[in-house]
């Protein structure tokens, strides 16, 4: 028996545990060893590493991750793929049962991840992926590189830079913590239930500490400047400054064009505008919903 799982043993374990993979949580599994070994590979993990994956699903990137010697401590929401992922690393990899760690959670509401672990490898599904990634990033400040599969769609938005098309709130919140690169694409074809898009490889490596400044007030900037996107600053910030006049002048405060738009700041300006707006007496209104 292979260690890994292929397209008929990821199949069969499925049939076994009654699981019907489910677009609510982004079930796509990954059946093609090659692709696994490929991304333990991308994720250039140190041996002793001790790696957090998110969603394991039947278990075939907690295999490929255990093949390279890892600690894992796991982190899925389906209460039937939670109890089931220590058999079947027990059928496939009995001497690494000891490696694994299995933590029945949603990764989007977890507050600390036992064993302060440095490096987090997962297939993240497209609804939640950002949200799972700041969560993660804020509360564990021990992880020094994450290596993420995600939809093709939202690699590019996490990797963009100021000025693309694709920039935008995930781009911006994810600099806040740390800096993010392509790191290859994933065909769809090694996934079951094979899905409608591509996907993509991205590398993140934490900064060696986030962003100094506010960052409630500066990811409330943010998520205001990209609400209008083709609007200048001026008109995008109004609601949460308190009106166009007070955007300005905290615009200006900060050193920022008023007729600039979002997408061509960094995340070190929305930083300056939320200083600015916080020191310039009271505080900004909220973004509109």
């Amino acid at each position: 028996m292979s260690g890994l799982l292929g397209p008929a043993d990821v199949r069969a374990l499925a049939q076994r545990l009654g699981v019907r993979p489910t677009k609510a949580l982004g079930q796509n599994f990954v059946h093609d060893a090659n692709t696994v070994r490929r991304i333990v590979r991308a994720a250039q993990l140190r041996a002793d590493e001790h790696v957090v994956e998110v969603g394991p699903g039947l278990g075939s990137l907690t295999l490929g991750l255990l093949e390279a010697g890892v600690r894992v401590t796991a982190i899925e929401i389906d209460p039937v793929l939670a109890a089931a992922l220590p058999q079947t690393v027990q059928e496939r990899q009995p001497d690494a049962l000891s490696r694994l760690d299995v933590l029945r959670a949603d990764a989007m509401a977890v507050d600390e991840i036992p064993g302060a672990p440095g490096a987090l490898v997962a297939n993240l599904p497209y609804n939640t992926a950002v949200p799972i990634l700041l969560n993660l990033l804020e509360r564990t400040p021990t992880l020094r590189t994450l290596l993420v599969m995600v939809q093709a769609e939202v690699a590019e938005r996490l990797a963009a830079q100021p000025g693309s098309k694709t920039y935008g709130v995930p781009s911006v919140k994810i600099a806040w913590y740390a800096s993010a690169v392509r790191a290859g694409s994933i065909p769809r074809s090694v996934f079951w239930p094979v899905p409608n898009v591509d996907s993509g490889l991205v590398r993140i490596t934490t900064r060696p500490g986030p962003v100094a400044g506010p960052r409630r007030e500066a990811f409330d900037v943010i998520d205001a400047a990209f609400s209008q996107r083709r609007k200048m600053l001026r008109t995008a910030l109004a609601g949460w400054a308190g009106g166009t006049q007070r955007a300005v002048e905290v615009l200006e405060t900060a050193g920022v064009d008023p007729r600039a738009r979002g997408e061509t700041l960094g995340v070190d300006d929305f930083v300056r505008i939320a200083r600015a707006g916080s020191a310039s007496g009271g505080e900004p209104g909220k973004t509109p919903s």
